[in-house]
């Protein structure tokens, strides 16, 4: 497949069948939190029709059929981690029983279980009939005994009290203290950085800015812990259910290498949004693997990463440099030329030139193509005008010479991406000049809008960059101080195409749109 160990990717899809594409022993940590088997409501989150098709799976059956669903993933999972890697299984108490005995155990072994990590986030619930469940279980298991392991990176900052037993410095600026032994002597005792958090940890659950509005997002700081101890900077960390995103956000931060998977469209979009949000300057590419794509940034994107791209869609070679290549793109396996057209409606004298330029490219393997009644090369376009396909048609019926036309949707699925409108209308002034202005968003699509995406503050060369990134209505109330504001605004629809609307407002007395 041509995603294959493609890293800092977002991938929609079926796990399962993602996972079997990727490489053996290739990532080195893998976190997953699936769906609990618990609360069949709560689970349906984002809505959409890959997370519903995904909840039915899971759920046609009891306990067993819920555990043999996870399992065949895990084992894919096991495949592809390398022998110093870590999985990390997060789950509650419904199941975890079982997928620690029946899943966990099994693939890898009893031998190779680390931790049963407890993420307590403590509340004030009042209990009823048992005392509050308010905790998680995160299982950690190992490929081998030979598992990265990195303790000194996640010590817990001393409290001042600490600080104030280490009440010595020395002339490096560490921190010392004198203790007296049983012989009467006299030890110096550096303070470390910190101690060792154990498997019980207290991480508070999401609140304020970190909140996106998915309701089981993880904090980051637990990922950060779980990433640092079992990771260096460089390394794949893989997420099969990246759900809110953010195991692949917090990698991306600290300079790991990513794999993000999942069903709905809104979970990849809203991590797309969430990535591009903590873009910097030296930030990482990353890509974007969905069901369909659209027509307008095919058609119309850079050229040549389009001609690269599309050959290998196609199963073949792109050329690295082309210079000298008789304008030919690419080749299949068996060395016969491609060429792609990044245009509609090509034309007979792309025929033409396509073939002189295989005779001077090679012309043993077009004469023994000819003989083997074998295509002598591939054109690759959006679409063919009827003098195209009629001369194709004659050179085979006459000359015995095969060209096969192929377009772009017969490689690739192609939809065309939603229509946007935006209207403004200003609610109220205050005597400093701050206005109030109320943004309704309309989006169009034959598939139906899945959500809209708000930029107040844009900035053209910074990129898109959510304050909110999750709105299933497209209205939003604002205020505004005198002069020039840019608002960006992004609607989804549900193959995960997007479009975006800039506008550009005047607040100065009035509110005028240019």
């Amino acid at each position: 497949m041509w995603w294959l160990m493609e890293v800092n990717k977002l991938i929609l899809g079926d796990n399962l069948e993602i996972l079997k594409t990727l490489e053996s022993e290739s990532v080195d940590l893998i976190y997953l939190d699936p769906p609990f088997f618990s609360n069949r409501n709560y689970e349906v989150i984002w809505g959409d029709e890959g997370e519903v098709r995904s909840f039915q799976d899971r759920w046609s059956g009891g306990t067993e059929h819920y555990i043999g669903w996870l399992k065949e993933r895990v084992e894919q999972m096991h495949r592809i981690l390398k022998p110093t890697g870590s999985i990390f299984l997060h789950c509650d108490w419904h199941a975890n029983a079982y997928i620690r005995v029946l899943i966990l155990d099994r693939i890898f072994g009893e031998r190779n279980f680390r931790n049963e990590i407890v993420w307590s986030y403590t509340g004030n619930s009042v209990p009823k009939k048992c005392l509050p469940r308010k905790h998680d279980v995160i299982f950690w298991y190992s490929k081998s005994s030979n598992c990265q392991f990195y303790p000194d990176k996640i010590l817990i900052p001393y409290s001042e009290l600490t600080e104030k037993w280490y009440n010595h410095t020395d002339e490096e600026g560490r921190r010392y203290k004198i203790s007296a032994l049983r012989n009467g002597k006299q030890e110096i005792v550096y303070m470390k950085e910190g101690k060792y958090p154990d498997a019980v940890w207290d991480i508070p659950v999401i609140r304020g800015k970190e909140s996106i509005g998915y309701p089981t997002q993880k904090p980051e700081k637990l990922l950060e812990r779980i990433i640092e101890m079992s990771s260096n900077e460089g390394d794949t960390i893989l997420d099969p259910f990246v759900g809110g995103g953010t195991t692949v956000a917090v990698a991306d931060k600290l300079n790991r290498k990513w794999i993000g998977i999942d069903q709905s469209v809104q979970a990849v979009k809203v991590t797309e949004l969430r990535l591009d949000k903590q873009r910097g300057l030296f930030s990482s590419p990353f890509t974007v693997q969905l069901h369909k794509y659209d027509y307008d940034t095919l058609r119309h994107g850079d050229a040549f990463e389009f001609e690269s791209w599309i050959v290998q869609q196609f199963g073949g070679f792109a050329n690295k440099i082309q210079r000298g290549d008789f304008g030919l793109d690419g080749k299949m396996s068996d060395n016969t030329p491609i060429q792609v057209k990044r245009s509609d409606q090509i034309g007979r004298n792309v025929i033409d030139n396509f073939l002189s330029a295989v005779k001077r490219a090679d012309k043993n393997l077009y004469d023994k193509n000819i003989e083997n009644q074998a295509p002598i090369g591939y054109i690759i376009a959006f679409s063919f005008g009827k003098g195209a396909i009629q001369e194709v048609a004659r050179l085979r019926l006459e000359e015995n010479i095969i060209i096969k036309l192929v377009t772009v949707d017969e490689i690739v699925p192609i939809a065309k991406k939603p229509t946007l409108t935006v209207e403004i209308r200003e609610l109220s002034r205050d005597d400093k000049g701050v206005c109030e202005i109320e943004f309704i968003a309309k989006g169009e699509s034959e598939v139906g809008i899945e959500f809209y995406s708000w930029d107040f503050s844009h900035d053209t060369e910074q990129g898109f960059k959510a304050d909110v990134i999750i709105d299933k209505f497209g209205k939003q109330i604002e205020k505004f101080k005198a002069g020039v504001q840019n608002i960006a605004v992004k609607v989804i629809d549900n193959d995960g195409l997007e479009s975006i609307e800039i506008i550009k407002l005047k607040v100065n007395g009035t509110v005028e749109r240019e």
